[in-house]
């Protein structure tokens, strides 16, 4: 009988993967990790962790599963939580849920359950995993999940064949109203919990206080730039090198370009297409922020979700940062292919190409995207299958 440890979160999603996975036969272990302690910045109301550990040992209770408890904060904190600390420092913008699947759930949470003697981990995600062979060697497919409002593969996108290999996701072909009346059916503790938000174990913060534990408030000026600035030029479709890697350039501004409307506490705080907080009020339509410059501490904003400065036709991903999911699919410098992109989690997939040259990706989008946003992960796909990823450089 082969041995899975699931990630028992306290959720609803987990707790019925436990419970499929015990119906298909598997030997079940439950295992809760706890990976942060501080509740700096966390908002009121927000589940503790003793609320979700409670709620992950009832349903291995009822579920008549070994229970295992892991205090993994410390790789959390090294590996996930000082990385976006130096991210938001260089003004950009990191994924911490992406990150905590590469580096805790897929790495020390699966050493720990390989010491179990486990032959896979399972977690509650909402993507499929499946198997192929290429050449006679098995190579595994990660797919989008069959509810296309919970599709979670773009999370997973930094994993690689050797952890895809250890991962099982019992409910990736379930819409989540299944995934309720299961849970329901089966009357585990989860069945009409919420769903989770925010930083992936930390939970929902106040940002800018979170991030006050290591970077300090800096006042300065918010610039707002006018839609019609001289430096929107329309951009012809790029076709050489040189064209794709203008098109990946991102506007550089200057406070001379627009005027002062208002003052923040650190340009690091902020993110492109960011809206609230801004604190500016009057304008006929809302501000949104097109760009930050840290080294200047300025943050600048234009009118409306229109606005120019607030799409991008193209994306650059460094040679280091590329990540094939599927490296057998991996093109070659001088190369390119279509695919289907995502910049952000949700994103319905955007048709577009992706190129590579020697200095890295290119992503050239048929349509201009909304807030592209340095440090965030984009994604590419053949359809529902994710072929690969890579941090977006600028």
């Amino acid at each position: 009988m082969k041995r899975v440890v699931v990630g028992l979160s306290g959720g609803v999603d987990s707790s019925v993967a436990a419970y499929l996975l015990k119906e298909q036969g598997y030997e079940v272990i439950g295992m809760f990790m706890q990976n942060w302690h501080d509740t700096t910045g966390t908002l009121a109301g927000d589940c503790p962790w003793q609320d979700d550990r409670m709620f992950a040992e009832l349903v291995a209770k009822r579920l008549d599963i070994p229970f295992h408890f892991i205090d993994l904060s410390g790789p959390y904190r090294q590996r996930v939580v000082d990385y976006m600390f130096a991210e938001y420092e260089k003004g950009r913008t990191p994924n911490p849920d992406v990150l905590c699947n590469r580096e805790i759930k897929f790495d020390a949470f699966l050493q720990a359950a390989l010491a179990l003697g486990a032959d896979y981990v399972a977690t509650g995600h909402y993507c499929r995993r499946e198997e192929i062979a290429v050449d006679g060697q098995p190579v595994y497919r990660l797919l989008a999940g069959s509810d296309p409002n919970k599709d979670q593969s773009y999370f997973l996108c930094q994993l690689s064949q050797q952890q895809l290999s250890k991962a099982l996701f019992p409910i990736g072909e379930l819409l989540k109203p299944e995934v309720r009346r299961i849970a329901a059916e089966q009357k585990l503790a989860t069945a009409e919990r919420k769903d989770s938000q925010g930083i992936c174990f930390v939970g929902k913060v106040d940002l800018p206080v979170f991030l006050q534990q290591k970077l300090s408030a800096r006042p300065g000026d918010i610039i707002e730039i006018p839609a019609t600035w001289s430096g929107y030029a329309p951009v012809p479709e790029p076709r050489t090198a040189d064209e794709i890697r203008q098109a990946a350039e991102p506007v550089i501004y200057h406070p001379t370009d627009g005027i002062k409307v208002g003052e923040h506490n650190g340009a690091h705080f902020y993110t492109i297409g960011q809206r609230k907080g801004l604190q500016v009020g009057g304008k006929p339509e809302p501000l949104f922020v097109i760009a930050t410059d840290v080294e200047r501490n300025i943050v600048y904003t234009g009118q409306g979700q229109d606005h120019p400065g607030l799409y991008r036709k193209a994306l650059h991903i460094k040679p280091q940062e590329m990540h094939y999911v599927r490296p057998d699919r991996e093109i070659a410098p001088g190369e390119s292919r279509r695919f289907d992109l995502r910049i952000r989690y949700r994103q319905p997939l955007q048709p577009g190409t992706l190129y590579r040259f020697d200095d890295g990706g290119y992503l050239v989008f048929d349509q201009p995207q909304r807030s592209v946003t340095a440090g965030q992960f984009a994604a590419w796909y053949d359809g529902e299958e994710l072929i690969g990823s890579g941090v977006i450089n600028k």
